[in-house]
């Protein structure tokens, strides 16, 4: 693996921001509405901290080990750190503590069990864990989330337990494998999303759309996406 400088990730960041800031102009949105996650999943704590030397200000991690291991390096905003981590990946009810007590942002809540189990862990650490519902809009068997029609139900219980706050959604869309995907698959997934977000008559102050990654980002965010999610774009291809 190449080991970017800080420098380059900079660059490399500008470019991602770039076309952040071009499809919010089509779209008739503020950029600062926008927030880049970098996913340093793989990658080693060097390029943690080159990310945060290069202006970073939000991480994210798709297993709770690494996240422990990099907040270790660099910590986070709950622990008086210079960084928010995001743990974006399906997590297991056993790993709650640590999800309770590293993460800055749930992206990926898809069970009242999970929901009951972050309550409990969140509470014995002394703080509420900011979460999003994780939504399977596109149906594939190899994803998490919840069903679209259930999406409500599970932001609604969650959003009762004392340790939690929901507030917002999360989905990962299918993969655009062939030229038009983008707006024949894609966009209308990410569609749902927002749709879902906006019918949402409950009482979680549902604010936040965490989708889009490198390759849809653009549509992503003219869809309403507030959190997206970057990895190959800022680090390059990752190792496993």
């Amino acid at each position: 693996m190449i080991q970017l400088s800080a420098a380059e990730i900079a660059d490399r960041a500008e470019r991602v921001r770039e076309r952040i800031a071009g499809a919010c102009a089509h779209a008739g949105r503020d950029p600062a509405g926008v927030t880049l996650v970098a996913i340093t999943k793989t990658h080693p704590p060097e390029t943690v901290r080159a990310a945060v030397a290069a202006g970073l200000a939000d991480l994210g991690e798709n297993r709770v080990q690494e996240l422990v291991a990099k907040s270790d390096v660099v910590p986070g905003a709950s622990a008086g750190g210079p960084v928010r981590w995001h743990l974006v990946g399906h997590l297991q009810r056993n790993k709650a503590r640590d999800a309770a007590e590293r993460a800055d942002l749930f992206h990926a809540l898809d069970s009242l069990a999970l929901a009951e189990a972050l309550d409990r862990r969140a509470g014995a650490a002394g703080r509420v864990l900011p979460c999003l519902v994780q939504v399977n809009v596109s149906g594939e068997g190899t994803k998490s989330g919840v069903a679209p029609a259930e999406t409500h139900a599970l932001v609604d219980a969650a959003a009762r337990l004392a340790n939690l706050q929901v507030t917002g959604l999360m989905t990962i869309a299918a993969p655009a494998e062939r030229a038009g995907d983008l707006d024949r698959i894609v966009r209308p997934q990410l569609a749902t999303l927002r749709e879902l977000r906006d019918a949402y008559r409950g009482a979680a102050p549902l604010t936040l759309l965490s989708m889009g990654i490198t390759g849809d980002l653009e549509v992503a965010v003219e869809e309403g996406a507030t959190h997206v999610r970057v990895g190959t774009a800022l680090f390059g291809e990752r190792t496993g």
